[in-house]
């Protein structure tokens, strides 16, 4: 998963780039936690404590999400929109499209982290977001993975403030196995006093 995870953890600081007002209310709930001065590695209770930084992460795989496209194959006969398909055909999954249905996602190609608050996610259909796959197929490290996006991301963000050299629109993506960036992600760092 560390392929996926690195191209998650881009996306995220790209976006974040792209978005300071939601950088530095992302920076002040890190530093919350990490006053300035403490080098302190983080716990797994201080990531489980970034809400507003894993709705980030959560709203990044929604727009960027790592395996864009997946197949399934069909366990039974099913009918779809009044067409009959049979057990057996493989059925493709475009993840980056379901994530931007209008139904579920007013304005998607908008950044919006608050999507992922609780009173906006239950209503959801729980198929409308899924960048780990869904069902008895999805990623077994789902978790660990949001962990380690949090704690990278967390760890840059306490030591620099981010600026995008590109726009969403000069940014190519290329859908491979891995959603990437084409010819990777230009950011600016500069330090935090």
């Amino acid at each position: 998963g560390h392929d996926t995870t690195t191209a998650g953890i881009s996306w995220v600081l790209f976006l974040l780039a792209l978005h300071p007002d939601v950088q530095e209310r992302v920076y002040e709930e890190i530093e919350s936690i990490f006053p300035p001065g403490d080098d302190r590695p983080a716990t797994v209770q201080d990531l489980n404590e970034l809400r507003l930084l894993e709705r980030c992460i959560k709203e990044s795989l929604r727009l960027f999400p790592s395996v864009s496209f997946f197949g399934r194959t069909l366990s039974e006969d099913i009918e779809i929109a009044g067409y009959h398909v049979p057990a057996g055909t493989i059925v493709g999954i475009h993840a980056y499209h379901v994530h931007r249905d209008e139904r579920f996602y007013p304005e998607p190609e908008k950044f919006d982290p608050d999507r992922f608050l609780p009173e906006n996610t239950e209503a959801r259909h729980p198929y409308a977001y899924i960048p780990f796959s869904a069902g008895p197929r999805n990623c077994i490290g789902q978790k660990f993975a949001l962990l380690e996006e949090k704690s990278i991301v967390s760890s840059v963000l306490r030591r620099f403030r981010l600026k995008s050299v590109r726009t969403r629109d000069e940014q190519r993506i290329m859908h491979e196995l891995i959603t990437r960036p084409k010819d990777g992600i230009l950011l600016y760092l500069e330090a935090r006093k």
